[in-house]
């Protein structure tokens, strides 16, 4: 009789263990996947606070305004930390590989992406850590003002130059891809709308 209350007895010892973890768990953990309102920088702000801190810190070390860097990452991965780019097929069913290397959210390249961490001596970035992103995005605008010209204000070309890269902006590969110049336009709409909500932000 004994055996049995003590096993009663262990066994909810260890249920409300489980449980207490659980909470703690819950009440911890941060937001996992994209944020639910994209089109807002104020919600997405709210909802990982820590996203406003690493795009803040960018601008103060690149000079790379945040609603730029923010429009940046919401056309190239959607604010997914694991994006990539869509598979390509082999006679249409055979899976052969990605169109690219890009990953995480800022959808850096391999190569472009180890030059970011040697130059900047930051060697254990992450691309799918959202802090490392938005240095990444802010280090790489402020590449495109010294090779390029461009203004960090200017959404439009600064994520021409980020997809087409600093060399195939200045050879102006961009000037016969209307859908690319579409899609600029969209981050630059996307810069303006976010600049503006900035100033509403509480």
């Amino acid at each position: 009789m004994i055996k049995i209350e003590q096993w009663i007895s262990d066994r909810r010892s260890l249920s409300g263990a489980i449980l207490l973890a659980l909470i703690v768990a819950a009440c911890s953990s941060t937001p996992s996947g994209p944020p639910r309102a994209q089109n807002n920088i104020c919600a997405i702000f709210d909802e990982r606070p820590n996203w406003r801190e690493a795009t803040f810190e960018s601008a103060i070390r690149w000079g790379a305004p945040v609603e730029v860097q923010m429009a940046i990452i919401w056309k190239e991965s959607s604010f997914s930390a694991r994006a990539r780019p869509p598979k390509k097929y082999a006679l249409g069913i055979i899976p052969w590989g990605r169109a690219s290397s890009a990953y995480g959210y800022a959808q850096a390249i391999d190569g472009t992406w180890d030059w970011y961490r040697r130059e900047t001596g930051n060697s254990g970035a992450d691309r799918d850590d959202f802090e490392d992103a938005a240095d990444f995005v802010g280090w790489y605008m402020a590449k495109t003002l010294v090779s390029n010209g461009v203004q960090m204000t200017d959404a439009f070309s600064q994520y021409l130059a980020y997809y087409e890269g600093h060399a195939g902006y200045r050879r102006g590969d961009w000037r016969g891809k209307g859908w690319l110049r579409r899609v600029a336009t969209q981050v630059a709409d996307q810069a303006l709308r976010y600049r503006g909500q900035l100033q509403r932000c509480s």
